[in-house]
């Protein structure tokens, strides 16, 4: 059976999820609220359960309209597709009687008029394994996690040149604190947006401050600021997430002049401490951009020796005649590989 949770059931939703062994914070109602906030759409939450099988997936409901390529040429209300939350999601199932499970689901699908979905899978939690019969799973690139199970292990699987980064920045008396109230939030909103002005990213990229007091409140026990101090100013911050012995390092900037003295490397390096003291066992730090192996890869990859994951995605079309008329209203297609491809 089915049952679909929204915002509005934030407690029950919390429970089912609780309730799964391999769930991680992307999964829980506070992270969704604040990126429905930001304007993602609407979350959801589907539970299946027949007795043999369960499984959660989580999803933000958008409608196509939304979309600025849509904005008043279709009819509002009308038109919709699921994608993965910012970050990773997709269906975490206990259980082998998937055929079951993605019947139900596509029977609520189909009677919901939802035209599409995307999926990012979790590389840690690994869960497209369950879903490789239901969506078309394509792997990309490689990630980089840390293990978390002694201060010895995480020390010896850093390279030798990440090392002296962190000795480097220990040297100069960069400091690292941790906690979680408005003024830091403030302070790491400020530093993240430098960056991305310099990224040139995105607007989407761009979190204004509803989001980060959603992220505040909540997500009182599971997002936290680690940030880096040289002669009492903030020098880089980061957000860290954590939930069921996952740590994974979520929103992260920093201050171009200071950049000499390696802050960030500090930052991962006494976050993942604290994650090994409080009980985590691994310390997702993510790929490069677009899955692609570029400097932001190779910082990751300094902290990790060790054998990496793969990043997956899952696509799938439910309605592929409304599919098909989305994609023909639009006058062209930027990203040819684009999912979905009207929303390129």
């Amino acid at each position: 059976m089915i049952e679909v949770y929204t915002l509005e059931q934030a407690e029950q939703w919390d429970a089912v999820v609780h309730s799964f062994h391999d769930f991680d914070t992307y999964w829980l109602s506070g992270y969704v609220k604040a990126f429905q906030i930001h304007g993602d759409g609407e979350p959801i939450l589907f539970h299946y359960e027949d007795g043999n099988t369960r499984g959660i997936n989580v999803v933000m409901k958008r409608d196509v309209t939304d979309d600025p390529h849509f904005k008043g040429k279709i009819e509002a209300g009308k038109y919709f597709d699921f994608a993965t939350p910012y970050g990773y999601g997709g269906w975490i199932i206990e259980g082998e009687n998937t055929g079951a499970l993605f019947s139900a689901y596509k029977k609520w699908i189909e009677k919901n008029g939802i035209i599409s979905e995307f999926v990012r899978f979790h590389p840690i939690v690994k869960n497209h394994e369950k879903c490789t019969d239901f969506y078309e799973v394509i792997q990309l690139g490689e990630v980089v996690h840390m293990d978390l199970d002694s201060p010895e292990i995480i020390w010896n699987n850093i390279i030798s040149k990440g090392r002296n980064m962190i000795r480097k920045a220990l040297k100069n008396d960069v400091k690292i604190y941790n906690g979680r109230f408005p003024e830091i939030y403030e302070k790491f909103r400020a530093i993240y947006n430098g960056t991305m002005d310099r990224d040139d990213a995105e607007e989407y990229y761009y979190f204004k401050e509803p989001f980060y007091d959603s992220v505040l409140n909540d997500l009182p026990q599971n997002a936290q600021v680690f940030w880096a101090e040289k002669d009492g100013r903030v020098i880089a911050a980061s957000i860290m997430l954590a939930a069921n012995g996952r740590m994974n390092y979520h929103l992260s900037g920093s201050l171009r002049e200071f950049s000499s003295l390696a802050p960030g490397n500090l930052i991962l390096y006494k976050a993942a401490l604290w994650g090994c003291a409080n009980g985590c066992k691994t310390f997702y730090l993510g790929g490069g951009v677009g899955s692609g192996e570029d400097s932001l890869f190779k910082f990751k990859r300094a902290f990790y020796k060790g054998d990496l994951n793969h990043f997956y995605i899952g696509k799938k079309i439910f309605d592929q005649e409304i599919y098909d008329y989305l994609v023909a209203r639009r006058i062209e297609i930027e990203k040819l590989s684009f999912f979905p491809k009207y929303r390129g």
